[in-house]
């Protein structure tokens, strides 16, 4: 007897009806770039179709986010000045904190989660405190966990650690809680790596390192089983998400993660990712959005639950036509 699978991809019903990983706007949160000034809407050269916006007009990108039923953006601060110690992350009227309190009393249903680290309000672009020519991992956990604390008053869902310090996500529950900030969850950046594929991010924020790199803290591309124990960590530190980052090249570890972890799983599809898409589209080599949406899926398919991607929109729209 032949058997033949190809019987339940005869027809497009047929193959909708039996697909395995469906994949919704809803799995989606949409990164967005927040600086100053004034109607503001700068393009970012190396990721084509992603802007720089001005805090006045970012509910104008909310509005199209939330209109193609995408629950969730994730946003990263420009400051107008950076020092040593980053010491703008922490303002109260700073360019997030404004921005959190803008976008939750028009659009209250919309899940605001905001990144925090060090490497966007550093002039040397690193993730915390250096010293000695060195990230003080301790010194660190003290402004991070004030930036979070900001966040949270200023009205953030979520507050995201992604600058790989040990015992950040313990210091900021800690911080939250002290605060009354109970209901204040955290997504940590659980698994990031020390990757190449973060290069247009780092031109979008300017956040590049003025020495060295980060591989004192991110992951060695090379480990999978300290991504387990990262996991771990981070779980039982008191984490109500966790991610994996970059995407495409770990999705192996996006699968190991889901076998051992239990709680919400994000995975985030970078810059470097987003880049080359466009990059190769715009040369007429690939099918942009076919290999978009299959990038997509496979990182659902891997065990994601929500995918971070500057693809949102995009895929949002094609998904609702």
């Amino acid at each position: 007897m032949i058997i033949r699978p190809r019987r339940l991809r005869r027809t497009s019903g047929i193959r909708d009806m039996v697909r395995e990983t469906i994949l919704t706007p809803k799995d989606f949160i949409a990164p967005l770039y927040i600086k100053y000034g004034k109607d503001r809407k700068d393009p970012i050269p190396s990721m084509p179709g992603q802007y720089q916006v001005s805090v006045d007009i970012v509910n104008k990108e909310i509005e199209e986010i939330w209109s193609l039923g995408i629950p969730a953006v994730i946003l990263f601060g420009i400051p107008e000045t950076k020092d040593p110690v980053g010491s703008s992350s922490c303002d109260n009227d700073g360019v997030i904190q404004q921005a959190i309190s803008d976008i939750k009393e028009r659009f209250p249903d919309m899940v605001v989660v905001t990144d925090v680290c060090l490497c966007e309000y550093t002039d040397h672009g690193h993730c915390g405190i250096i010293k000695n020519g060195h990230v003080d991992n301790d010194a660190t956990l003290e402004v991070l966990s004030r930036q979070a604390l900001t966040h949270a008053r200023a009205g953030a869902d979520i507050v995201a650690p992604s600058d790989m310090m040990d015992g950040r996500v313990a210091a900021i529950r800690k911080e939250l809680d002290i605060n009354q900030f109970h209901e204040t969850g955290i997504l940590s950046y659980a698994v990031k790596y020390a990757s190449g594929f973060y290069g247009p991010f780092r031109d979008a924020v300017d956040s590049a390192p003025q020495f060295g790199d980060r591989s004192e803290h991110q992951m060695d591309p090379a480990n999978a089983r300290e991504a387990l124990k990262e996991a771990k960590l981070d779980v039982e530190e008191g984490a109500d998400m966790i991610m994996v980052k970059p995407a495409l090249p770990y999705l192996d570890i996006v699968r190991r993660v889901r076998e051992q972890c239990n709680l919400p799983l994000a995975a985030y599809n970078v810059s470097g990712e987003y880049a080359m898409v466009k990059a190769a589209a715009e040369k007429g080599w690939i099918d942009g959005p076919r290999v978009m949406m299959e990038m997509l899926v496979s990182i659902k398919r891997a065990g994601a639950d929500l995918i971070l991607t500057y693809f949102a929109r995009e895929a949002a729209a094609l998904l609702n036509s």
